[in-house]
């Protein structure tokens, strides 16, 4: 008898067992029993076999096992050909892919997790390590996030987008801490930046420069904002004009407006007349509209002397509702062009969840994508879950905490691509939080 090979292909939509010299045990195609057929070696043993031998080892063979191969498989396991493997260091058969969120502008709230700095190292050193790079403009924006009482709102684009990317940025590490390895990101808006650096396609030093190059060029446009509406995008064609676009889709129901401040006021006005829901989002700039179209230039100059590079981990954009790949994430028009173009948030998310199930983590204030994504038929029928990290507002520093400890207990360690640590960003450190 050939010496027993028993191996799990980690692989989505797959479940193989490799028996023998080369010999492939495959679901057939109704999904009953398993054919034997002929397979190139496989030398990843050690790391694609824990499945199938926990499930030997504990009398739980995998489903559609045939009863050679299971028999072949009991006798290693009994001689000790086969080492046994501990039902905790298993991979579930099922297991929901992590998958982390960030979310974009209109997020913001004063405080927002403002509990956790000083109170959870990796987030406060992440926190730290982008305001120290923007140097007293950094020291300004975490002043007016920690007091009460801010100078200067947090709606403005000097707050708003230095530490609502910083909070993103630093949530995105703590839950990493964890020992969670994502085999995703997904962003919304500004959202994908951050994602962008966790992923490996920008530095944090190069992102931190153009995240505030940005912000110095908005200050030459136009003040506008957005207007959320319920309502599909088809429905709002006759709102449109003047400047006024659909900035994002974040919904079927639910399009973001975008524009300058009096075309968009306009709107409002005309919406709420026709009976029709809308809402301000706390955002003083028409982003993703064509009154953003100054700042493309000159952040293309920039980016192509930064140089990003193609992401480690993927990461699923909202501005294609795809997996980014290499040719994008290179390109500095890609990025250069993302303040003018819409968020297609919502058919992005239906392609993620289409992948199978996942663990939708939203890591940043507000809990805005958590909301979104519960409303999806997946998360409604099990097949995927949603967990945020923290409060949907500000209510004080020990709710900051406790959202944090209840989200880690709900995602276990080690949750990730099989193989663990090769799945992670790489830049990472793995110290426990204090919660």
């Amino acid at each position: 008898m050939h010496q027993l090979r028993a191996v799990l292909l980690d692989e989505p939509g797959t479940d193989r067992v490799r028996v023998g010299r080369g010999r492939d045990l495959a679901p057939d195609r109704r999904g009953r029993g398993r054919r034997l057929r002929p397979v190139r070696g496989d030398r990843r043993v050690p790391e694609l076999q824990r499945r199938f031998l926990g499930d030997a080892h504990t009398g739980h063979p995998a489903p559609g096992c045939s009863r050679r191969a299971r028999r072949l498989l009991y006798a290693r396991v009994e001689d000790g050909s086969i080492p046994p493997v501990q039902p905790a260091a298993m991979t579930l058969p099922h297991r929901r892919s992590v998958v982390l969120m960030f979310p974009g502008t209109g997020a913001q709230h004063p405080q927002m997790a403002a509990g956790l700095y000083g109170h959870e190292p990796v987030f406060t050193e992440a926190v730290d390590a982008v305001l120290g790079l923007l140097g007293p403009d950094g020291e300004a924006a975490r002043a007016d996030w920690l007091a009460p009482d801010p100078v200067e709102p947090m709606d403005s684009d000097t707050r708003s987008a230095p530490l609502l990317f910083a909070v993103n940025y630093a949530m995105g590490r703590l839950v990493e801490s964890w020992g969670v390895r994502p085999d995703a990101y997904l962003g919304h808006s500004m959202g994908e930046f951050t994602a962008a650096v966790l992923a490996g396609v920008f530095t944090l030093e190069d992102a931190v420069r153009l995240l505030w190059e940005r912000v110095r060029l908005q200050r030459a446009t136009p003040p506008g904002g957005m207007l959320a509406v319920a309502a599909a995008p088809r429905e709002l064609a006759g709102y449109l004009g003047g400047g006024v676009v659909v900035g994002a889709v974040n919904g079927p129901r639910h399009t973001v407006l975008s524009g300058p401040e009096a075309p968009l006021r306009a709107v409002a006005r005309r919406l709420a007349a026709d009976g029709r829901t809308c809402r301000r989002l706390a955002a003083r700039s028409p982003y993703h509209s064509p009154a953003l179209a100054p700042l493309v230039a000159p952040a293309e100059a920039l980016i192509r002397r930064l140089r990003p590079a193609p992401p480690r981990t993927p990461l699923y954009s909202a501005y294609t509702t795809r997996l980014l790949g290499r040719e994008d994430a290179v390109r500095p028009a890609f990025w250069a062009g993302q303040p003018t173009a819409p968020v297609l948030f919502w058919p992005t998310l239906e392609r993620v969840l289409a992948a199978g199930g996942r663990l939708l983590v939203e890591a940043g204030p507000s809990q805005s994508l958590a909301v979104i994504a519960r409303g999806h038929g997946a998360v409604r029928t099990g097949r995927s879950e949603v967990v945020a990290t923290l409060p949907p507002r500000a209510m004080g520093p020990e709710a900051d905490r406790r959202s944090v400890r209840e989200a880690r207990a709900r995602l276990p360690a080690g949750a990730g691509p099989a193989g663990g640590a090769a799945g992670h960003s790489g830049r990472l450190p793995v110290d426990l939080p204090a919660s």
